[in-house]
């Protein structure tokens, strides 16, 4: 039951610690290595799709030695090495603090809220009413879900069964494209446009399985099918899905001004529904990881 105890290692440093610290985070390593392609190229699209292959690969492959040789030392210490990688390419309790405390301070001290929302989502929130405001934080919890937690998760718990080195190294995989994306991919990036094209490819199943969570987690059967008509207007082909859900699920409006609204009929958030939303959210992330170790106890049970 090794896999599984690393997708629970990985849950319990999460409730813990939140997350590494930045000096020793591999991620923050990472984006480190991108931030130098971010800049103008004479071929930004023949370097942007290198990139695209290239660092998510060598991140991939740094981890998967990393573990494999922890495994060789012992199959406990190659398990508390998975389980180390697991923690530090997943995010569940610094999102969802940061959402709670956007949240609330929309009622008490709205220009500290908008302040603190730059760090959660990409907007301008110098005009946002505070209904707005708690619009953003939620749809973040919701969006973050697919593709901090949902996604590494899921690559880790379709590999790990055959082996934990090839398991972390997917999950590191996942988060490299997801890193690259969020880092370069713009429109105003031409550098960052094979990026954003792998990721909306790898975030199609995770995005998709998240809002089933989320579904699943506020008791909503429905919630699901009526995401699916409000998704016209999201630029993006699966963030929708689960922010959709979320909005229906919890009988809100969630919209970002001038872009798209899901959940029209409804009104925006006020406190006490954008905080249910994240009580939704925080279910929904505690069962990916129930799932991934029973899936993964599982596997190792008819294996």
């Amino acid at each position: 039951m090794l896999a599984a105890g690393s997708v629970l290692l990985a849950l319990a440093l999460d409730t813990l610690l939140a997350e590494p610290p930045t000096r020793l985070h591999p991620v923050a390593w990472f984006g480190h290595l991108v931030a130098p392609v971010d800049r103008e190229w004479r071929a930004p699209r023949l370097v942007g799709g290198l990139v695209a292959l290239a660092l998510p690969l060598l991140a991939g492959g740094v981890t998967y030695w990393t573990v494999a040789l922890a495994d060789r030392g012992s199959p406990l210490t190659g398990a508390l090495a998975a389980g180390l990688v697991l923690f530090a390419t997943t995010s569940r309790r610094m999102l969802l603090d940061a959402a709670r405390e956007v949240v609330a301070g929309s009622a008490t001290d709205l220009p500290d809220a908008r302040r603190s929302l730059l760090a959660l989502a990409g907007r301008d929130a110098t005009d946002l009413s505070p209904g707005q405001v708690r619009s953003a934080a939620v749809e973040s919890a919701a969006e973050n879900l697919a593709d901090g937690l949902v996604a590494p998760l899921l690559a880790f718990c379709l590999l790990a069964p055959v082996s934990l080195p090839l398991g972390a190294a997917a999950a590191a995989w996942v988060k490299a494209v997801n890193t690259l994306d969020s880092m370069l991919g713009y429109r105003s990036k031409p550098v960052g446009t094979a990026s954003a094209r792998l990721d909306d490819v790898v975030m199609w199943l995770p995005a998709r399985a998240s809002a089933l969570l989320l579904a699943l987690a506020a008791g909503s059967g429905r919630s699901v099918r009526a995401a699916s008509a409000w998704l016209d207007g999201v630029p993006s082909p699966n963030s929708g899905w689960p922010m959709g859900t979320l909005a229906a699920a919890t009988g809100v409006r969630l919209e970002k001004p001038g872009v798209y609204t899901l959940n029209p009929d409804a009104p925006l958030p006020e406190r006490e529904p954008a905080e249910r939303g994240l009580r939704v959210v925080s279910l929904a992330s505690l069962l990916a990881f129930a799932l991934g170790a029973a899936w993964l106890a599982l596997a190792e049970v008819v294996g």
